[in-house]
């Protein structure tokens, strides 16, 4: 009984996993499990956790126990006191499009909307009808 080996949670070397698909299914489930680990630390302690990540393809994965955009922010106000976070100008571009945009569509009659509303989403501009000359 002596030389008997025991089997319970064994230690698995830490190496770069050669076969990408084996790295991907890899991937996915440490990303699974971490999430969850997250979210048990958040429940359990009522800690705001956030978790970022890239996959080894380029896609963001994030974990927020709230919102994962305010942790970020809420991090970076700690780290760098007084100095104001720059949104970006694109979505301060298209928050003032959709402002604007729902103004428009509370003064203006229901038949406007429709027309208006294809352009907003589609981009086009309906063309005015022609009257048929006899």
């Amino acid at each position: 009984m002596e030389n008997e080996t025991k089997k319970g949670k064994q230690t698995i070397e830490m190496k770069f996993i050669k076969s990408e698909r084996a790295r991907a299914v890899s991937f996915s489930l440490r990303k699974k499990t971490l999430f969850q680990d997250a979210k048990k630390f958040a429940t359990r302690t009522g800690a705001e956790v956030g978790v970022m990540l890239f996959s080894p393809g380029g896609k963001p994965c994030s974990y927020g126990s709230t919102s994962i955009e305010e942790i970020i922010e809420k991090f970076l106000k700690i780290l760098h006191p007084g100095s104001e976070i720059p949104q970006d100008k694109h979505m301060e571009d298209q928050e003032l499009a959709l402002k604007l945009w729902v103004e428009k569509i509370k003064k203006e009659p229901q038949s406007s909307i429709l027309v208006e509303h294809l352009k907003f989403d589609l981009n086009v501009a309906p063309e005015p009808e022609e009257e048929e000359e006899s």
